[in-house]
């Protein structure tokens, strides 16, 4: 289906963080590839940007091996969009051919919800294409933060103050459970836990298959999807996870298919790993290496545990590391707005700290993730001032922030430094 020049934005686009990316990647490059998990919202986001559209399906795939004139696909006042190109491969290596004759920038919009095995992409691009990420939206997008409290500022060393935005500890767990996805922003709970459901059983039935033509079990795959949320912002082992795929009398699964499925996934954009930090320590303490890991969204998390606001209320240790996810999720959106990176520490002394948030300079921050609570903004607070005492500041240099990222209240900075953020308030 092709798609009309013209204005494609469509009735009710909400703007994106991702949106000044995009603009400056179209300047820059013949073709950009914004790649996200599906229903994240890059079929909209590259509509806002294009000039014409042609939405690809397997038939158009089928059709190109069959030795179709792939103009007839590329041919359109630029930038063209191809969208879901994953699902009619053929049409990369034109595509960058059209890339090289025309030369100039911001030619192509492609969106993919799956990132294909590498010999389709083996030809880089390098020069052609520029890749952007996409994530469910953020708080501050779908209008629950206010971003009063800027990411970036923390970065520059500046302080942060903001009011009290009223939501109350059940309210950001719901806000969790609802998830960022731009369908169900305003949906109720029983819709959006049901579309979320939906969502995961897909991925297991048909998605997990099909990003590589590799067959795989859906029952375990969905027991996968379900450890993983058990497991959500830890360092969880693969042997743990290939232990929880086993039904009663089944053996679990080898550790290399659960990495094998666990690949598959990334490839999905499903599972994200937010890599451990290896700074320079004045200590002895060995860092640790192991990734935390995270579904795309806290949603995916409560619908693969079938729990809502009032089963976390009564597990608020589990309803802290769901919230942790969420604040990954957010601030993976805001850092790469600010062409940071996102990992975790922990050492051999059982130091741990949720977030480092560092930009390619060498600037960062560190920043932990709390329900709330003055007990428990202190406890972050101590925690963030054990690191920086650690670390040898001669080679990493002093951190830009200190921050304890809340699930509500003020915005305020203690006499130490630190500064305590509701998720609530912060943006880009």
């Amino acid at each position: 289906m092709t798609e009309a020049a013209g204005d494609l934005t469509p009735a009710g686009y909400v703007p994106r963080v991702v949106d000044d990316e995009m603009r400056r990647a179209l300047a820059a490059m013949p073709a950009v590839l914004v790649e996200g998990p599906r229903a994240c919202g890059k079929t909209w986001t590259g509509r806002r940007f294009a000039g014409s559209a042609v939405y690809l399906d397997d038939r158009a795939g089928a059709a190109l091996e069959a030795g179709m004139d792939p103009a007839s696909i590329l041919d359109g006042p630029a930038p063209r969009l191809l969208d879901e190109w994953q699902l009619a491969p053929g049409i990369w290596n034109p595509m960058r051919r059209a890339c090289d004759a025309g030369g100039a920038g911001g030619q192509f919009i492609l969106t993919g919800s799956a990132d294909p095995p590498d010999d389709i992409t083996r030809h880089s691009g390098a020069g052609r294409i520029i890749r952007v990420r996409m994530r469910p939206m953020s708080l501050f997008e779908s209008g629950e933060s206010d971003g009063a409290v800027s990411l970036g500022a923390l970065l520059e060393g500046q302080g942060c103050t903001a009011s009290d935005t009223g939501l109350t500890l059940g309210d950001v767990l719901a806000l969790a459970c609802r998830g960022g996805w731009p369908r169900t922003r305003r949906a109720g709970p029983d819709t959006a836990g049901a579309a979320c459901r939906a969502y995961l059983d897909e991925i297991s039935r048909t998605d997990v298959s099909r990003v590589d033509g590799v067959e795989r079990d859906p029952v375990r795959v969905g027991r996968l999807l379900v450890s993983l949320a058990r497991n959500v912002a830890t360092e969880v082992r693969h042997t743990v996870l290939a232990a929880d795929t086993a039904a009663a009398g089944e053996a679990p699964l080898e550790r290399r298919t659960v990495a094998d499925y666990l690949a598959a996934l990334g490839r999905l954009f499903v599972v994200e790993e937010v890599p451990a930090w290896r700074p320079h320590l004045a200590s002895r303490a060995q860092v640790r290496r192991s990734p935390k890991i995270h579904l795309a969204d806290p949603s995916l998390t409560a619908a693969a545990l079938d729990v809502g606001v009032d089963r976390l209320m009564r597990d608020l240790p589990f309803a802290g590391r769901l919230f942790e996810s969420m604040a990954i999720r957010d601030l993976q959106v805001y850092a790469r707005a600010n062409r940071c990176s996102l990992s975790h520490y922990r050492d051999s002394d059982n130091l741990e700290v949720d977030l480092i948030i560092e930009r390619p300079d060498g600037t960062w921050a560190a920043a932990e993730v709390k329900l709330g609570g003055a007990a428990a903004v202190e406890r972050g607070a101590r925690t963030l001032r054990r690191l920086h005492d650690k670390l040898d500041r001669t080679r990493t240099g002093d951190p830009a922030g200190l921050i304890v990222i809340t699930a509500g209240g003020y915005a305020y900075q203690r006499p130490d430094g630190v500064c305590a953020v509701p998720l609530t308030a912060l943006g880009p």
